[in-house]
């Protein structure tokens, strides 16, 4: 029971900071966004070019 009551703390507590940051910096926030989504897309094209060496 008090695990449960410790992860909605912290779910909370993630969420409200979260809300924050984009409320405070939205242009870092949306910069940080933009690079993940690079990064994601990077690792997406490596493991493309990856599987087309295998066929």
């Amino acid at each position: 029971m008090i695990i449960v009551n410790l992860k909605k703390i912290l779910t909370f507590a993630g969420v409200g900071l979260l809300l924050f940051f984009l409320i405070a910096e939205p242009q870092q926030a949306a910069q940080l966004v933009q690079n993940i989504l690079a990064t994601l897309r990077g690792a997406a094209e490596a493991l493309i070019t990856f599987v087309k060496q295998l066929f």
